[in-house]
Formats: C-alpha cells, structure tokens, sequence
C-alpha cells in the first residue's frame, strides 16, 4: 500500500512515534482518494498494453497487405 511506503520513509526522516496515529490516518485517507495503483499493478497494465499494441500492429499490417491484393 503506498500509505505504508511513505510512512516507512517518514519514520527514517522522524523517529515513529512522532507521528500522530490521527496524522497517519489522514495521510491514508488522502493517499486513498487519490485511488493510486501499486508497481505491481502499473507493469502488468503496462504489459497487456504493449501486447495489445504489438496484436493492432500486426492486425494493421495484414489489413494494408490485403487492401493491396488486386481482386
């Protein structure tokens, strides 16, 4: 969850107990209405859209060479 990744960033700058159990839930809060996505979930997106783009490539290519075709 990015919440934890930034509290886990915080707590090098400021020892943890420092940091209010209410200011930890607001920034979760927040981080949460931002509906972010994880790595994870980025590089796998990233994925099916690299595989879908090279698929309409080739479905272009074909396209062309049978509109080429003489009848």
């Amino acid at each position: 969850m990015p919440s934890d990744k930034l509290f886990e960033q915080l707590s090098r700058l400021r020892p943890p107990e420092s940091l209010s159990p209410h200011l930890r839930s607001l920034v979760a809060a927040a981080l949460a209405k931002m509906d972010l996505v994880s790595r994870e979930e980025f590089d796998a997106q990233a994925a099916v859209l690299a595989r879908t783009r090279a698929k309409l490539e080739a479905l272009e290519a074909q396209l062309a060479q049978l509109q080429r075709k003489p009848e």
